[in-house]
């Protein structure tokens, strides 16, 4: 079985609270943090990538994304998917080559730029020269941004992704969508749904997510900012540490 057939039947048959959780390594190093935990395989946050790189969400350059994923595939042997956002205005072969040449199994494509949702036709159509290009080399999974940059209504989201499903994505990610309402989307949607968790105190865990239906959980930039934070509380430690008094001898 291949890498990225193995990816893919790891999206099937899963049974309800039990879907497949991907973290989002934004790094070689935090990606072999992951695999030494135990998934089975990652996917990567663009705006997790970003923030490693320097740039602001949406601003890193293609080149500097695709190196970024490929350190990342390098540094593991599980499937890797990346995010890479709209497809950065590449036509759909070059994309998948691209997506091949850095070692990745998928990609997440966004129906959205620059904050307002693309034209579903044009996007499924888009996803169907992608898919063609691909043909079973990669797995697409199709960003829905309907709860993000739309009017929040899920028979839109389940219209769109009902488009691109027919165009042969591989698995839709209406993301952001409240999870009271992934029933009903899991209900509208074929194929496997992707949920994210915002990691929450209060929020829904991925085996709730994945008993509301949700076929895989990913975490966008959620981990790397949680890493980073712990990172911050580290460094502002350091000036206490080093002015501390020094521990007498043992007995004194």
């Amino acid at each position: 079985m291949s890498t990225v057939e193995r990816f893919r039947a790891l999206h099937h048959g899963r049974a309800p609270g039990d879907p497949l959780i991907l973290p989002g390594p934004w790094d070689a190093a935090a990606a072999r943090v992951f695999v030494a935990a135990g998934f089975p395989a990652l996917a990567t946050p663009s705006a997790g990538v970003a923030a490693s790189l320097g740039y602001e969400d949406g601003a890193t350059p293609a080149d500097e994304m695709f190196a970024a994923v490929a350190r990342i595939t390098r540094a593991v042997d599980v499937p890797v998917s990346a995010d890479v956002e709209g497809g950065y205005g590449l036509a759909p072969g070059e994309l998948v080559e691209r997506l091949l040449e850095a070692g990745a199994v998928g990609c997440n494509l966004e129906d959205s730029d620059g904050g307002v949702l693309k034209d579903p036709h044009a996007h499924a159509e888009y996803l169907a020269e992608v898919r063609s290009a691909a043909a079973d080399r990669l797995f697409v999974n199709a960003r829905v941004d309907v709860f993000l940059h739309g009017d929040k209504d899920p028979e839109r989201a389940i219209e769109r992704a009902a488009a691109y499903v027919a165009a042969g994505a591989d698995c839709v990610y209406p993301i952001l969508a409240p999870a009271d309402v992934l029933p009903l989307l899991r209900s509208g949607i074929q194929g496997p749904l992707n949920a994210l968790a915002l990691l929450e105190p209060d929020g829904p865990s991925p085996a709730e997510l994945g008993e509301l239906g949700a076929s895989r959980v990913t975490f966008g930039p959620g981990l790397q900012r949680r890493a980073a934070a712990a990172l911050r509380r580290i460094a502002e430690d350091i000036p206490a540490r080093r002015h501390a008094p020094a521990a007498g001898p043992a007995g004194a």
